[in-house]
């Protein structure tokens, strides 16, 4: 009887996945340092709430913003 590794694919997507979780978490600290009081799971909530449905869209609702924000 085989057992089941991870594909390929499936280990790219929990890579990608933490790198996703780091960059959130690094934009929490960043506003939480500039808001005392707030707690970090309220901040991470609002920055990941236009994009609930995966970490992917997450990611590219908060990264894709802040590419297209003016210097």
């Amino acid at each position: 009887m085989k057992q089941h590794r991870p594909s390929r694919l499936e280990d790219r997507i929990e890579e990608l996945s933490a790198e996703i979780d780091g960059i959130i978490d690094a934009r929490v600290a960043e506003i939480a340092s500039e808001s005392p009081g707030v707690p970090a799971g309220v901040i991470r909530n609002l920055l990941t709430a236009r994009a609930p449905s995966c970490r992917c869209a997450q990611y590219i609702e908060l990264c894709g913003k802040a590419a297209k924000a003016p210097d």
